[in-house]
């Protein structure tokens, strides 16, 4: 199999980084150094693991991560491996979702894969464990590990519980759910209170299939987390053991000289696209698997979502679209039996290497079947939908792509007259205060990666309108994109971005929009010479940020159909 070449890498076969650090008396002040930290004279001669940490009291998703790196380096240690255990960041989208602050979130993503780069780079790390909570968490990890390439393991915080209001489960998205109901007067203060005083009962990540759940699944069937990794309960026995299990993992990793390279092919890719529509999975599917592809170098565009979307059915009846939590499709088995439903009917590549060093078929051998009775996941050949409900569109409002989560309960085409607005602020005040009636399509602009900047999701917004009962008699269409917990009849990502010149960005209030998932096709209602002259008119307006992170992305950042990329 071939590997990417690590040109500073020394001789040692186990140490081939740790060692150009330890080695020798000119290494002295290095091995003085680390003896403080808790290096003994054996630790020099083991290879060395780093352990990146997600832990941050900024949000229940990553509360209780700094527990699970020390079980990590546990397995690690016990392994024959020295680990040292380090911290990235994390923001939380959740809490930043609908305010100004939103706009750092995808930027997280990019600030995590050069902090683990830059720590594992400069101390001589010979592997890696990463361990993730939010959103952000799991692609910058990988995106830090494919540019790497050394032997690593990707750990999920894993899911919170849901919560109880009135003995029926909730979770975030009911919060923003319910603050539409409650602009519409259909609950009361009281109420609104409860559900926000309910939804979060502890640690863990969404409870959906939001993105952290899809984003752990895909990685898992891309092979850089270990079986049922993705489907674990954040505080349980099984995500201890999970995380120890990583850490030695990687010591074996090292051993055998598997690196990321070696298992994320173009074929895991494609595992990875087929699990995401099986689980109904969030659009930021797309965005990241691009991402972290590119950062392997593998050629992945968005034309092969609609390639393999053709033929990969929705099985999993998962919320947002759908009715169970991540805590209920844990309790039957979790993703396992899923891939193995995929692999027997021919849609996975069962010869892709995975982390714990052997095929996806091989750690799919001996799985069973989900228990009999069980409401989750449907069989292949009576899928929820035949094919994928992430579809990617083009038209002459997005020329190149925009990406669509269409489940099939809205229907497969809408046609409405358009009501827009700049920013997410705007759409969000006009919807609760009544202004968006039935047959409103509702365009949001300037909020792509490079007009935001930060490319921010539309939670906020689309969990308006279905507090509204407006869920099925309107559309969303924007230049940013959607929180994984968004449902409705909506499309994101739409390129080029308003910022950048595109066709949304001189789209006017009352214009016909057409929305169609079959033909795969968004459209606006005007004669073509008609948005050349609006076109030819339009000028770009000043970055809203001049200085700071969001100004340095909003220079390198690239297109949402290539992934929102910085490098």
């Amino acid at each position: 199999m071939s590997k990417k070449s690590n040109p500073e890498g020394g001789s040692n076969k186990l140490r081939r980084f740790s060692s150009l650090v330890v080695e020798g008396a000119d290494r002295a002040p290095n091995r003085s150094m680390l003896r403080a930290v808790g290096f003994k004279d054996k630790d020099f001669k083991k290879p060395v693991i780093g352990i990146a940490s997600t832990w941050s009291m900024v949000t229940p998703c990553n509360m209780h991560i700094d527990k699970l790196a020390v079980e990590a380096g546990k397995g690690a240690d016990a392994a024959g491996a020295k680990s040292i255990i380090f911290g990235t960041i994390t923001v939380s989208d959740g809490i930043s979702m609908g305010t100004p602050g939103m706009r750092y979130s995808l930027v997280s993503r990019e600030v995590i894969a050069d902090s683990i780069e830059t720590v594992a780079g400069a101390e001589g790390f010979d592997g890696v464990v990463a361990i993730g909570g939010c959103d952000k968490n799991m692609p910058g990890c990988l995106i830090a590990m494919a540019r790497l390439n050394r032997p690593a393991v990707f750990v999920y915080g894993g899911t919170i519980m849901p919560g109880n209001y009135n003995g029926k489960p909730v979770d975030i998205v009911s919060v923003f759910e319910a603050v539409g109901a409650h602009a519409n007067k259909d609950i009361s203060d009281g109420q609104l209170k409860k559900i926000e005083s309910t939804a979060i009962p502890g640690p863990g990540s969404c409870g959906g299939m939001y993105t952290a759940n899809t984003m752990a699944s895909a990685i898992e069937a891309l092979g850089m987390s270990l079986p049922n990794s993705s489907a674990q309960a954040a505080i349980s026995p099984e995500k201890n053991k999970d995380c120890r299990d990583a850490g030695a993992a990687v010591y074996n990793l090292i051993k055998s000289g598997i690196r990321p390279s070696d298992i994320m092919t173009k074929k895991a890719f494609e595992n990875a696209i087929v699990t995401a529509i099986a689980l109904g999975g969030s659009t930021n599917a797309v965005l990241h698997l691009l991402a972290i592809a590119r950062a392997v170098n593998v050629r992945l565009a968005i034309d092969d979502f609609t390639r393999i979307g053709k033929k990969a059915p929705v099985l999993a009846d998962l919320k947002p679209s759908g009715k169970f939590m991540m805590a209920d499709f844990c309790r039957i088995g979790g993703l396992l039996p899923l891939m193995k439903m995929l692999l027997d009917a021919g849609l996975l590549h069962g010869d892709c290497l995975t982390v714990t060093g052997k095929t996806v078929a091989e750690n799919l051998k001996s799985v069973g079947a989900y228990p009999e009775g069980q409401e989750i996941v449907r069989p292949v050949s009576d899928p929820l939908k035949k094919d994928s409900h992430i579809v990617i569109l083009r038209g002459n409002i997005a020329e190149e792509g925009a990406v669509a989560k269409i489940s099939g309960h809205e229907g497969l085409s809408f046609t409405g007259k358009a009501i827009v607005f700049e920013s997410e602020e705007e759409s969000l005040k006009a919807i609760l205060g009544g202004k968006v009636k039935k047959g409103h399509v509702i365009v949001i602009r300037y909020e792509g990666p490079r007009g935001g900047p930060g490319m921010r999701e539309m939670l906020a917004p689309t969990s308006a309108v279905m507090g509204k009962g407006l869920g099925n008699d309107v559309a969303l269409i924007t230049d940013g994109r959607f929180s994984g917990g968004t449902h409705g009849f909506v499309v994101g990502h739409i390129t080029p971005e308003a910022y950048d010149g595109g066709a949304i960005a001189v789209i006017k209030n009352g214009d016909t929009i057409t929305i169609d998932a079959t033909t795969r096709e968004i459209n606006l209602g005007i004669p073509a010479s008609e948005l050349r002259k609006r076109l030819s008119q339009w000028k770009q307006p000043k970055p809203k940020a001049e200085k700071g992170v969001l100004a340095k992305y909003a220079k390198l950042v690239s297109s949402a159909s290539e992934g929102a990329v910085t490098d």
